[in-house]
């Protein structure tokens, strides 16, 4: 059972990994050095402990443990009790959504281990905001998709705004960074996935027929800017367009991407 820890200072080197939360640049430093990543919300910290991740700690107000009583009284995880004033002088926001925690990363899975048994992949090449990562992850679970890999320049996946976008679901669908950015492409053709390029190149054709018949399959999406590279452009087996109206070009891509999970969950 979790040890319940009053705190009034803000200065209190126990609060450390909650500190400044709005700096990005700090915020991925320090949890790249320390291994750890942060949950927000009572339904994300019960996911993210669901899910085996190893707790460091939870901060909280008093009146946020009621909620959680059943996960903090399964750990031995420190719980520091904190006014909501001082939670928010100490992480740089309103903490609203009743909880946060400090979780330890467990190493990534290989790729052979991600794409066991998966059917439909999501392919994400430097998709870089946090915000489009966990909006992703949120409409492939939702959609039926079975795994995403990530692109090595893509955002992380357990930075504290993809979780929270997601809602918890970065925990319960199989991920990993893909080691060879050059030739991942023609390596998930080789372990029998179809890809199918999102992409607006003159060869393209509408979605439904670019996936229509296909068995195992891996949906390629690119980055904010200019979607994807020519070499991904190129290497993908095929090449598709969500059609489009009234002279709009095309979605975000996290709008993309639930699209075209919908799309292919119905093939």
């Amino acid at each position: 059972m979790t040890t319940y820890v009053e705190i009034d200072d803000p200065a209190d080197p126990r609060l450390a990994d909650y500190r400044d939360l709005r700096d990005v640049q700090l915020r991925q430093s320090l949890e790249a050095e320390h291994g750890l990543f942060l949950a927000e919300g009572a339904k994300v910290v019960r996911r993210a402990a669901e899910a085996g991740f190893p707790i460091r700690s939870f901060l909280m107000a008093p009146r946020w443990l009621d909620g959680l009583a059943d996960v903090l009284e399964g750990t031995d995880a420190p719980c520091y009790v904190v006014s909501e004033a001082l939670a928010e002088h100490v992480t740089g926001f309103h903490v609203h959504r009743g909880a946060l925690a400090s979780l330890a990363r467990t190493p990534l899975p290989t790729v052979e281990e991600v794409l066991d048994d998966a059917r439909t992949v999501v392919v994400c090449e430097d998709v870089v905001d946090h915000t489009n990562v966990g909006a992703i992850f949120r409409s492939a679970a939702a959609l039926g998709v079975d795994a995403v890999l990530l692109a090595p320049r893509c955002a992380d996946p357990l930075y504290r705004r993809s979780v929270k976008v997601a809602m918890g679901a970065v925990f319960a669908l199989p991920w990993t960074r893909l080691p060879d950015w050059y030739d991942a492409l023609p390596d998930l053709s080789n372990r029998g996935l179809h890809t199918v390029a999102l992409t607006l190149a003159d060869d393209a054709v509408p979605l439904e027929e670019a996936v229509s018949g296909l068995g195992r399959m891996a949906l390629v999406v690119g980055s904010e800017g200019h979607g994807l590279s020519a070499r991904w452009e190129r290497s993908a087996e095929r090449r598709a367009v969500i059609p489009m109206g009234r002279g709009i070009d095309s979605l975000n891509v996290a709008a993309a991407t639930a699209v075209a999970c919908y799309v292919a969950a119905r093939r």
